[in-house]
Formats: C-alpha cells, structure tokens, sequence
C-alpha cells in the first residue's frame, strides 16, 4: 500500500519486507530470542543483530508490564523506535505483534486504539524542525510497516482507518509543532493572521474564517488587543474560525492566546536567552491543531475557534504600567505589569465568544511561569466548571495531555485590587500568580457560558531531546481539544 493510502511512514501490507523486526516486549513475557528482564522495562530498547545477512536485525522495545499498558506508553515506545531507526540509518521496520494476553492485566487496549496509537508516535517520533538547520541539518526517514494478518480482530477498512486516525492526529500535533518552533521574523502578527485566513479556507470544508483588525478592533472594543499590540509595528488581529458541520448542536468556542513575541512589554523581561518568547503563541498552537484534526476527519460539530494574534514588545507607543483598560463589560483594569498580557487579550476573545453566542468555551494559554513551579512540566493546570474539568481530565489520561484539576480561590480575588480602577490585571502577591490569573480571566466569562482555562506554560516545549520527541515544542493541548470537542460529535455530554 503506497503511502498516499494511509499517511506518509506507516504502511499496511506494504511489498518491501523491511530488513527490520520491531518487537514490543513486556516483563515476565517469555521473548523469541534471550534478552534479560531489565531490557523489557518501560524506556528500554535493545539492538539484536542478525549474524549474516540473510537475518533482519532486531530491535526490542521495552513496554513494561503489559497489565499496566496504556495508550500513551505505545506512543512513547513508537516515538523511541523512530528515533532508533533514524539515528542508526534504517529506512523501515516491520511491527511484530506478540499477541500473548496477560491474565491479570487491568488494562484492555482495543486493537483499533493500539494501531492508532503506534501511528501517533511513530510520528511523534519522527518529528524535527528543520526549517533553520544548514550544515547541521540530517536527512532520512523511517517507515513503521503494519501486516494485516497480525491483526486479525479488525478489518481491512477498520485497519486503515486506525492508521489514517493515528496519522491525522499526529499530522495536526506536527502543525501546532511547527507554528511554536517557529522563529518571530516570520511568525509575526501580520503573517500569523494572514497565514491562517488562507490555511482554513483552503478546502471545501464549511469553515467560514474572519479577521479583525484596525478599526474593526476599535468598533467591537476589543481594547486588551489593541493596548497589548500597541508597541509593535505588526497590528493585532482577533481571528475568528467557525467551524459549523453541525449547526444544531451548541457551540463550543476554543479560545488560544496567540502572543507571536513575548518580551514583557515596558516591564522588560531579562535573561541570558529569551529565544523562548517566541512559544507564547502555544496555546494558539494547540487550538489550531485541534481544529486541523477535526477539519481532517470532517467531524460533525460546531466549533468556533477565537484566536487574538498580537506581539508584546517594547516601543514609544507601547502601553505603560499605570494605564487603564475599558472593556465592553464594564469593567476597567488596571495594567499593573505589562508582562500580564495574555488574560488582558484572553478578556477579550471571552466577550467575542458570549458575543457569538457560544454556550461553552475553553481557553488555553502559555499563561503563568507560577503553573510550571507548581505542576512541573509534564502537566497543565485547569480551572474552572466541575463538569468540563472532569471531562478534559479523563481525556488527558488516555491521550497523554494531562490536566490538574486546580481551585478557584475566591478569597485570593482581593489581591486583584486596584487603587483607582476595578480590578488590576496582577495579584498584589507573589504566591498563587496561576490561580489569580484565572481569577482575573473568570471575571470575563459571560454567566450563559460553561468555562474552563488551561494554564500550559509548562508543558509547551521538551527543555531536551527525549525519547519521544526532539527538543522544542511539544504541540500540546491538540489532541486534548479536538478529542474534547469529538464527544460533541458522538452526543457525549461533555458537562458531566
């Protein structure tokens, strides 16, 4: 089967033997070939040699105790794999499924769930950022072959849609990927909008695409964007992305702070190398992969996707410390910090949301460094409705995007306090920066609406080349949104 048929590097079937078997080996699973107990644990991968060239070489993954077998660990062994291959030059290795079923095992993976899950990491693994690169640059591939006969329990068609599956979700967390790796010359407001107007009407999907800007930012008073972007020469524009399959169902908005370059505004940050300001458009990142899963599969749904796109920098006409922001809601803010930028844009895409009727909305934003100190890297924070908290929770175990349920403290909303306006857009305190901040953003959320924020500061990038990936953006929160909204598809209610 040609690649175009399932999605480049994962074939089914293909006509090429590949002169590589992959194995997943599990713990206290007797092996084919004699491979010690601690080479089958989760992380593991151990290179067998056949001795003439008659024999395919061997590469054992080790996948850890099958009865504690996840989704997420098959990506990660699939992602480690990939990489194997692409560092020792192999071009393709065939999967071989050891079909022995533990007892005991507490976990049961369909096998539709598992072929998706070898497709998403496979990719995941392959992944790299080379835009930039020159003599550094490396070349290569490695395709993942699948053989039909070894999974008997699916069909031909449910085979390749598993494939196709793992493929378009990858291809969507591979978007996401690229946009925060993606260096500020290019990926400037300007470019961002413009970018994303053209990418969302390109097919004959019913998505309707609209872009804000200048004096249409002034009529809506959409004044957090326009007070952040006021000290770049690239303006700010509130991207608006309807996504109506299914127009009797509610709307779910997805809102992404999409800050191209973060350097404080005129409360300057400081540091050595401040390359890293450039990945505060991830929570952007994540809602556009998310829609480009949805868009690939054709979900019936009804999703708006609000984007405000600005750059916050420093510059004559930047926005001061001490300066007031008005909303449409009434409420004036005080802009203490200048480095709080996105709840002051966040702000307001949620009036834009309420304005277009939707009934629930999630935002998601590369908020607070706070998130990071509290939950580390591997984990974001969620606040707000019990119901969607919950839901959005549940998915991120099985996807491997997790959340922490974190609380809405409504004794700390007095440190928003200004002295001459409503509230300030900073907590007076050092302590619970994440929670004040999601404080701030509630006061904005229209009581019509069904709310969650997802602080993911932590979790945009690898700080080092893992396993499962590359160093650099990790496009998290793709997935965890699109499967979110993919319960709206199948009348799952999301508000539990």
């Amino acid at each position: 089967m040609s690649k175009e048929g399932t999605g480049m590097n994962i074939l089914i079937d293909s006509p090429e033997p590949g002169n590589l078997l992959l194995y997943p080996v599990y713990e206290e699973e007797p092996f084919v070939f004699r491979l010690a107990e601690a080479h089958k644990r989760t992380g593991c991968i151990t290179w067998l040699y056949g001795r003439s060239g008659e024999e395919p070489d061997v590469l054992a993954v080790g996948m850890g105790k099958r009865r504690e077998l996840t989704p997420e660990r098959i990506r990660r062994a699939g992602g480690r794999a990939a990489r194997a291959l692409l560092r020792e030059g192999y071009s393709a290795a065939v999967l071989v499924r050891l079909k022995e079923a533990a007892a005991s095992a507490t976990v049961e993976i369909g096998a539709a769930a598992e072929v998706q899950a070898w497709s998403e990491g496979w990719l995941f693994g392959l992944y790299r950022f080379q835009t930039y690169r020159g003599v550094s640059r490396t070349e290569g591939s490695a395709d993942l072959l699948l053989q039909s006969a070894e999974w008997a329990e699916l069909s031909a068609a449910g085979l390749r849609e598993a494939v196709e599956s793992g493929c378009s979700r990858a291809a969507g967390v591979s978007i996401a990927r690229d946009l925060v790796n993606e260096v500020p010359g290019t990926l400037h407001p300007d470019y961002f909008s413009e970018w994303l107007e053209t990418y969302f009407t390109r097919s004959d999907v019913p998505v309707k695409v609209r872009v804000y800007r200048g004096r249409e930012l002034d009529q809506l008073e959409m004044n957090g964007l326009v007070a952040v972007g006021a000290g770049s020469k690239h303006a700010p524009a509130m991207v608006e992305i309807r996504y109506e399959a299914n127009p009797d169902l509610p709307m779910l908005a997805l809102i992404g702070k999409g800050v191209t370059f973060d350097m404080g505004g005129m409360n300057v940050k400081n540091g050595r190398d401040l390359s890293d300001a450039r990945m505060d458009m991830g929570g952007a990142a994540a809602v556009i992969g998310a829609m480009d899963i949805l868009l690939r599969r054709r979900a019936a749904v009804n999703v708006t996707a609000l984007i405000p796109v600005v750059d916050n920098v420093p510059d004559a006409a930047a926005m001061l410390p001490s300066s007031v922001i008005r909303y449409p809601n009434g409420l004036i803010v005080q802009v203490a910090n200048t480095d709080g930028e996105g709840r002051l844009v966040i702000a307001d895409a949620l009036l834009h949301a309420a304005r277009l009727g939707a009934v629930e909305v999630i935002d998601i934003a590369t908020l607070t460094g706070n998130v990071g100190a509290a939950l580390g890297l591997s984990i974001a924070g969620i606040w707000g409705d019990a119901g969607m908290t919950q839901n959005l929770a549940d998915i991120g175990e099985v996807n491997g995007e997790r959340l922490w349920p974190m609380p809405l403290m409504d004794e700390y909303e007095a440190e928003l306090s200004s002295p001459y306006a409503d509230l300030s857009n900073v907590g007076s305190s050092t302590l619970a920066g994440a929670i004040t901040a999601a404080l701030f953003i509630r006061r904005f959320v229209a009581k019509s609406m069904r709310w969650v924020h997802i602080d993911m500061a932590g979790t945009v990038q690898y700080k080092q080349d893992v396993g499962y990936a590359e160093r650099g953006a990790t496009g998290y929160g793709a997935r965890l949104l699109a499967d979110y909204v993919l319960k709206q598809e199948s009348g799952q209610d999301n508000n539990r």
